[in-house]
């Protein structure tokens, strides 16, 4: 989906975000729905639009102006964008090769070097990727950068337990404890996600061949609070007991909701449907935060 360099707020020091496409929840209130899918993607903009034609000019499909009224004879083919003078047409998902992804982190080494920085692995989801997060982990890992994962928690805890093993710092989401509810905002029920919160108490690589081993990551699970849905003072409490029991080296982060990815919906012609959700203002962060440590949880915030 992009490479974001120079992020503060996904791990320590500064950072380079490698956000992977496909996602197997589908969040009511997701912020990149672009995400949702593994295949390439364009957008359009309208408010950057200016009609001015060039777009339709050079597309293959004949597809006019309004992208979204033509997306599905759209190849995303990417001609529209790189004829657009006000970059109203936009790759949102593209392919790219594991080593061109790799050669361009390392553009920024330096920053990592200085700052205790490193890479960041996001999404969409990238653990829906597993050969191709396995592959970059590795590659990353071996040239000395410090990796990081943020995922949703939902998948194949073996199958992808090689690359968890080189992270330092794992995030994982945990939305709601109740799997009825989780199921009716996520698509999904959350008992694979706890499953996979409890089973990270069993990463730490030995050493091999001579060479040093790799403790257990750092773990931070992440609520997205999102009123109107997880925001009640029995959810918090009952997520932070839950993550004390199964993981009690764990740390937490609450984070307030956002409607930043609204753009995002208007630029794929996808229906923003998240009118009955609101932000928790400071004083109720402070207050479920405060629950939360109440049952012995530490509370980070990387923001």
């Amino acid at each position: 989906m992009q490479i974001q360099p120079f992020s503060v707020n996904d791990g320590e020091g500064i950072r380079t975000n490698i956000f992977m496409a496909g996602c197997p929840l589908r969040c009511r209130w997701c912020s990149n729905p672009e995400g949702f899918e593994q295949k390439k993607l364009m957008g359009w903009h309208k408010r950057k639009c200016i009609g001015c034609g060039a777009c339709t000019a050079v597309c293959p499909q004949g597809i006019g102006i309004d992208l979204n009224a033509g997306r599905d004879r759209c190849t995303a083919c990417g001609a529209c964008a790189d004829a657009c003078p006000e970059e109203a047409r936009t790759r949102m998902v593209t392919l790219m090769d594991a080593d061109d992804v790799i050669r361009e982190v390392l553009k920024h080494r330096l920053f990592f070097s200085y700052s205790g920085g490193g890479v960041t692995f996001s999404g969409g989801e990238a653990t829906s990727q597993p050969e191709f997060l396995d592959y970059l982990s590795r590659e990353l890992y071996d040239a000395g950068c410090s990796i990081d994962l943020e995922s949703c928690g939902y998948f194949d805890f073996e199958l992808v337990r090689p690359s968890l093993e080189r992270m330092d710092l794992i995030f994982m989401d945990l939305k709601h404890m109740d799997p009825a509810v989780h199921k009716e905002f996520t698509g999904v029920s959350n008992e694979r996600i706890l499953e996979n919160i409890a089973r990270l108490v069993t990463l730490g690589r030995p050493a091999e061949n001579g060479a040093a081993g790799h403790g257990a990551p750092e773990t931070v699970i992440r609520i997205p609070v999102i009123g109107g849905v997880n925001n009640s003072e029995e959810n918090i409490a009952a997520s932070a007991a839950y993550v004390h029991d199964v993981l009690p080296a764990a740390k937490m982060e609450l984070l307030p909701y956002h409607s930043l990815g609204r753009i995002k919906y208007e630029a794929i012609g996808m229906p923003f449907d998240q009118e009955g959700f609101y932000t928790p203002d400071k004083e109720e962060m402070k207050k479920l935060r405060g629950i939360a440590a109440a049952q012995g949880v530490e509370i980070v915030d990387y923001r």
